[in-house]
């Protein structure tokens, strides 16, 4: 099997081995199961079954996950993707006021749509006409995003009507386990420790437990059977299918799901060395193919879109580069199914200085920027601060395109917008006025 792993991924190729690419997919998953909290809890509030919601999340990261592997090979996870589970829940099933059937069908549409347009390669074209100087901008904006995530899960800043952030209460444990974490993961990096980042998680694990040692609950068995996924299994509602809300939900979730699969795609192969000097990267088709079917096995299986994940750039930093990595992270989902009491006893705040790290190492790439050239430093730098202060890695790529082919257009430099780049703009053009006139709502 080693043998097996070792040939088809390229191991020596690529420069790492299996007892790396093993641990870089434990460090991704440690950095991304809180989606089996959060996810059943968000869709839960539509009327699903929460405990079948827990099931159908880990086999769809697992299905997901295992595709990204073994079709393109890359060091990516993907699970149901935070925002378009709030989107589902919120605005399809809460301000629309349809049933949750209703919105898994417009999750299996998008996601058919999906596995037509990278067929054809619509998708790959949008995601090789975006700039080089917005590819450069993209992982730095979404270091910034994760960085900010990591903070907030941490409680180290927390929301503020008057100052919009501000610093969290300094008395909450969290905020002491991830700062303990952040500063153990620091030295073991500095002093060239192998799997710092796990190192740190683990050791700021059992730094929490000695703080809240008298709240601890220790699970009766950490081995349980998976729930039933039969109430929510395929439970599509097709008398609307051609209704013009439909196609409003439809049209959102293939946006939202297309811009941050994208931006996470460049991001974490970027960082991971894959890309090219263009940014683009041979596995992008089948990449995008395993996103596409992922999102329609996921709607089946009764969860929300799949996306790719940004967290997996935490296995990246770790050593991640080849799918082993993604193989890896999908069996400790399935072991996830069976053990979650013992998986789930990781606090939030213990992951925190991984993706606060991991966001450190994603900004590196503003040295390529030059931002004495209005025309690309205006454009990335609103990529770059549109993803965290808007909360959405889409709504960072739509400003700096918008931006990118209004300014060049406005400077006598048009040529150097391409026909798709305009195209694009033009569509993110329709659904800003769309936003503004109330005709459909944002994310």
């Amino acid at each position: 099997m080693i043998k097996f792993f070792e040939k088809y991924f390229d191991l020596s190729g690529n420069r790492t081995t299996v007892r790396r690419e093993f641990l870089a997919g434990l460090i991704t998953f440690l950095t991304m199961s809180y989606i089996l909290i959060v996810n059943p809890s968000i869709l839960a509030t539509t009327g699903m079954n929460q405990e079948a919601l827990f099931t159908a999340t880990a086999l769809a990261t697992i299905v997901a996950t295992l595709l990204m592997a073994f079709l393109a090979k890359l060091p990516i996870a993907q699970a149901p993707g935070m925002g378009l589970n709030a989107f589902f829940a919120f605005t399809i099933c809460g301000a629309m006021g349809y049933s949750w059937q209703f919105a898994l069908t417009a999750v299996f549409i998008e996601g058919i749509i999906f596995i037509l347009l990278t067929f054809f390669n619509v998708r790959e074209l949008i995601v090789k006409s975006i700039p080089l100087v917005l590819k450069n901008a993209i992982p730095v904006g979404i270091g910034l995003f994760i960085t900010l995530i990591g903070l907030k899960n941490a409680g180290i800043v927390v929301g503020s009507e008057a100052t919009l952030l501000q610093i969290g209460d300094l008395s909450q444990h969290s905020v002491w386990i991830a700062i303990f974490g952040l500063l153990v993961t620091a030295v073991l990096y500095i002093r060239n420790v192998n799997g710092a980042i796990l190192i740190g998680i683990i050791l700021s694990t059992v730094f929490g437990f000695i703080l809240d040692w008298d709240t601890v609950v220790l699970p009766e068995s950490v081995v349980s059977l998976p729930p039933s996924i039969a109430p929510i299994f395929a439970k599509f509602e097709w008398d609307q299918v051609l209704s013009f809300d439909m196609l409003i939900a439809v049209f959102t979730l293939l946006f939202v799901n297309l811009f941050d699969t994208v931006g996470t795609l460049i991001g974490v192969v970027s960082k991971a060395g894959l890309a090219d000097e263009n940014g683009n990267f041979p596995q992008m088709k089948k990449a995008l193919f395993a996103d596409a079917v992922g999102t329609t096995v996921g709607a089946v299986l009764g969860t929300s879109t799949i996306t790719s994940y940004v967290e997996s750039a935490s296995g990246v930093a770790s050593g991640g580069r080849t799918g082993l990595t993604s193989v890896s992270t999908a069996l400790l989902f399935i072991l996830a199914l069976f053990f979650a009491p013992l998986f789930l006893m990781v606090p939030m705040a213990a992951t925190s200085p991984a993706l606060i790290i991991v966001g450190l190492f994603m900004i590196s790439a503003v040295a390529k920027i030059d931002f004495n050239n209005m025309t690309d430093g205006l454009p990335a730098f609103l990529t770059v601060v549109f993803m965290p202060f808007t909360y959405s890695i889409a709504e960072g790529i739509v400003f700096g395109m918008l931006s990118y082919m209004l300014i060049k257009l406005c400077s006598g430099k048009h040529k150097e917008v391409s026909v798709t780049v305009y195209v694009i703009s033009g569509l993110f053009l329709l659904k800003l006025v769309l936003e503004a006139s109330g005709v459909i709502g944002g994310h």
